[in-house]
């Protein structure tokens, strides 16, 4: 598409070489001989910069670029002058200037600084549309008394820098408590990092934490920033932090309370300016007293504690998530806009949802992609609920094995999601109560395809 730009310039002579200039790049060019006239066209038109002249009687360059930002218009302009200081320079940029040009100048040197200023508006509306979406994406959706407490608690939370423990069941939402509090918070700007303390195996995550150096270990082959250093004047969240072993929480207890970092294979420390979240479906007052958790770890974390509700807490809720899981798939997948029918969406709310909000989610895009019609009722709820839940990992092994290695096999797999289902996909946890190794549970996920997006 035809860039359009507006030239405001009291002078004919300049409209026309710039008018002889632009077009012959393949610009299409509109004109204004006064500010007021270029106000004006800038209300009734659409367009990508502005060229605008600093002296012009009347309303001048400074002037008009202040009035077209306090009425949010953020179109780029590049402001040019044939009587240029240094102070008037300064004054453009300070009001969002992209550049100062003297009149004089070479028409290469235009056109390069119309191609920056362009490009560089482009990517900050792209940037700007990205952050819309991902703010859309993890919107914590609902209005019931339950969820008003979470928010509230944000509210109060997100403007200081104290330490704060999400702690709930898995699938409730705990990622967009860490994320609406970095975006309300003065560090919403800076980067948020985070982490799945319980994906890591114990032998990177302190890597993957505090960074190396090269030869620090086998296989260092180069230097590496860790999560701290890369969320330095941000936040990091800690997924799953009860998961972390006791040598790597006396690590992270050393970052919250010296506020430095320091590599594996480095004598040098590193200070980090880092607010930290964590998060974690465990109990961990009872992982104190069994000696698996820091209890001054704890104490640095739980500054300020949030509980998340689980969705049986909250039903209410069901009808405008489901609303929203929709018109978010639709949205992604090119789908036409579904509809669930009354009776479909009580059918949801009174299921018991152990996976919570994921269970949920994944449920509504089953229920989308595999219902042929334009509408979901009942029925197809309640098929697929059904198919996908209750039967015992025996039982659906004998119904469906064709030999004895096959049965082992398919009851395996059952017995192994009921497990992770009972214990919130926690899949430290799950390794415990069924005593085996966790990377011996990751092994078996892997063997048999098991995955929470698709199983829970």
């Amino acid at each position: 598409m035809t860039e359009r730009i507006l030239v405001v310039d009291d002078d004919e002579g300049v409209r026309d070489a710039l008018k002889m200039t632009l077009e012959y790049e393949g610009y299409e060019c509109l004109f204004a001989r006064s500010g007021r006239e270029g106000l004006d066209l800038l209300g009734a038109q659409s367009v990508d910069l502005v060229l605008l002249d600093v002296k012009m009687p009347g309303m001048d360059g400074l002037e008009v670029l202040r009035r077209m930002r306090e009425r949010g218009d953020a179109v780029p302009v590049i402001v040019i002058s044939g009587h240029g200081t240094i102070s008037t320079a300064v004054a453009a940029t300070k009001q969002g200037a992209f550049t100062f040009l003297e009149k004089g100048f070479e028409g290469d040197v235009l056109k390069v600084n119309i191609r920056n200023a362009l490009e560089q508006h482009r990517l900050k509306t792209e940037v700007s549309r990205y952050r819309a979406l991902a703010e859309i994406r993890h919107e914590m959706v609902g209005e019931s008394p339950a969820l008003r407490g979470v928010t509230d608690a944000i509210g109060r939370a997100a403007p200081t820098t104290s330490t704060v423990l999400i702690q709930g069941e898995s699938g409730v939402g705990k990622e967009l408590v860490a994320r609406a509090i970095h975006r309300n918070s003065r560090r919403g700007r800076e980067r948020f990092v985070q982490v799945n303390c319980a994906a890591l195996p114990e032998e990177l995550i302190e890597s993957e934490l505090f960074g190396h150096e090269r030869g620090a270990f086998t296989g260092a082959t180069q230097k590496q920033i860790g999560k701290f250093e890369q969320a330095d004047r941000g936040t990091i969240f800690l997924d799953e932090v009860g998961d972390m072993s006791l040598r790597t929480q006396a690590k992270v207890l050393r970052v919250l309370q010296e506020g430095e970092v320091e590599r594996l294979g480095s004598a040098r420390t590193i200070e980090v300016d880092v607010r930290v979240l964590a998060a974690t479906n465990r109990n961990l007052e009872e992982d104190i007293d069994n000696e698996r958790f820091r209890e001054d770890l704890y104490f640095r974390l739980s500054v300020i504690p949030i509980r998340v509700p689980p969705l049986r807490d909250r039903r209410e809720d069901i009808p405008r998530l489901v609303r929203h899981f929709t018109a978010l798939f639709c949205r992604d997948n090119n789908f036409r806009p579904r509809e669930f029918t009354r009776a479909a969406v009580e059918a949801l709310a009174g299921e018991r949802w152990r996976g919570n909000i994921r269970e949920l989610k994944n449920t509504v895009e089953r229920l989308l992609v595999m219902t042929p019609g334009e509408t979901i009722d009942v029925g197809d709820v309640r098929a697929v609920v059904r198919t996908g839940s209750r039967e015992g990992a025996a039982g659906l092994a004998a119904s469906q094995a064709g030999t004895l290695r096959e049965f082992k096999e398919r009851a395996e797999r059952a017995f192994l999601i009921d497990k992770l289902r009972e214990h919130g996909w926690n899949i430290s946890r799950t390794a415990e109560v069924i005593d085996t190794p966790r990377s011996n549970l990751y092994k078996k996920l892997e063997q048999y395809g098991i995955s929470q997006d698709t199983d829970a």
